[in-house]
């Protein structure tokens, strides 16, 4: 079975009872081999998914940043090794023995800088229904919050690409984080959809949580069960907020054909070579969990692919919880996206690793 019949039946399979819409493309060596949309971007609505459909993008805003990051670097505007409280004098705050360690730009690349979720109740992680502020408070609320250990310790998932984000506008001459990632990365590569706010609501899809016999209607907002047993709440309605806080780690929304915009150009010339390759590789020895997997500067690379259960190693992958994921393999130079509306299927569920197996397995 080609490419085409192995990727349709994926989405035929999961269309309805799994997934509201998507949109998925794949393109090989700069060749797009495959591009589908599918369902509704509102189904009650009958509106259907187009390739044009704005998506909230939850945690694929990072590599965003991240790849702006790494093309800053390439301009010499800062380090990987330059310290956080060089640029965010303010955000210092103590390890669990009660020092206040450096935090390299490295770390919080990497997500060893002892950053997590864990965070107090008037702090924004850019998708909940939490204070409209702007970047720069949130950050300062969030740096009286301890490290859960200091950094280089352990890997652990959290706010660093918040907390870059505020190292950006800082290097940015206080330009809001949006206005630095579109003179860097996406107004050279017209992004022209991925930002922190969308005014065009007829084009932003609807997003929906998972249900059965099928996927919920979000409400605002929407309260969605945690792999902890617990209650996360997500703000549809943020994205439409100008004043929200510019979330590094989770706040825009965007095209899948935008994101593919930058994945090409980070397959060809958009970073030094060098770069480059700290973005394709490993950039850290501790390992994610499950483990047979470590980061990049950009995302999950697949280090050991027998202990990870992933079909080949040097395989890089990472998603976002609104439904949402995608996959670069250096080696073959073949680039993922598939964008959905549905959480948390569509990051994180079976659908992903059925795409996955379908294109590399």
């Amino acid at each position: 079975m080609g490419l085409k019949k192995r990727v349709d039946a994926v989405i035929d399979a999961a269309l309805g009872s799994r997934i509201v819409g998507c949109v998925v493309l794949i393109e090989e060596a700069g060749k797009r081999v495959y591009a589908r949309s599918a369902g509704y971007a509102d189904r009650e609505a009958g509106i259907p998914v187009t390739e044009n459909t704005i998506f909230r993008l939850a945690s694929v805003t990072k590599p965003i940043v991240a790849l702006t990051t790494l093309r800053m670097i390439d301009k010499g505007l800062l380090s990987p090794d330059d310290k956080v409280a060089d640029y965010l004098p303010y955000f210092t705050p103590k390890a669990p023995d009660g020092s206040t360690p450096d935090i390299l730009i490295r770390h919080l690349l990497t997500h060893t800088s002892g950053i997590t979720y864990d965070r107090p109740p008037n702090v924004s992680s850019g998708s909940d229904p939490r204070d409209l502020i702007p970047l720069q408070e949130n950050l300062r609320r969030f740096a009286s919050f301890p490290l859960s250990f200091k950094p280089g310790e352990k890997w652990a998932y959290g706010m660093n690409i918040d907390v870059l984000g505020g190292v950006l506008e800082m290097v940015g001459d206080g330009a809001r984080l949006g206005e630095v990632i579109a003179l860097h990365t996406t107004g050279p590569l017209s992004m022209r959809d991925t930002r922190f706010n969308v005014t065009d609501r007829t084009r932003i899809s609807t997003p929906y949580a998972d249900g059965t016999p099928e996927p919920i209607r979000m409400a605002e907002p929407q309260g969605v069960p945690n792999d902890d047993g617990g209650m996360d709440h997500y703000s549809p309605q943020r994205i439409f907020h100008p004043t929200a806080p510019q979330s590094g780690g989770s706040g825009m929304a965007g095209t899948a054909g935008d994101l593919m915009k930058l994945f090409e150009a980070l397959r060809t010339d958009f970073l030094t070579p060098e770069t480059q390759q700290m973005a394709y590789t490993a950039q850290t020895e501790l390992p994610l969990d499950p483990p047979g997997r470590n980061f990049s500067f950009i995302g999950a690379v697949v280090t050991d692919a027998a202990r990870s259960g992933w079909p080949k190693d040097g395989l890089l992958e990472w998603g976002g919880v609104w439904g949402n994921h995608w996959f670069i393999d250096p080696a073959t130079q073949t680039n993922v996206v598939v964008y959905t509306n549905t959480m948390r299927e569509g990051c994180n569920g079976p659908f992903r690793d059925q795409m996955r197996d379908a294109v590399f397995g």
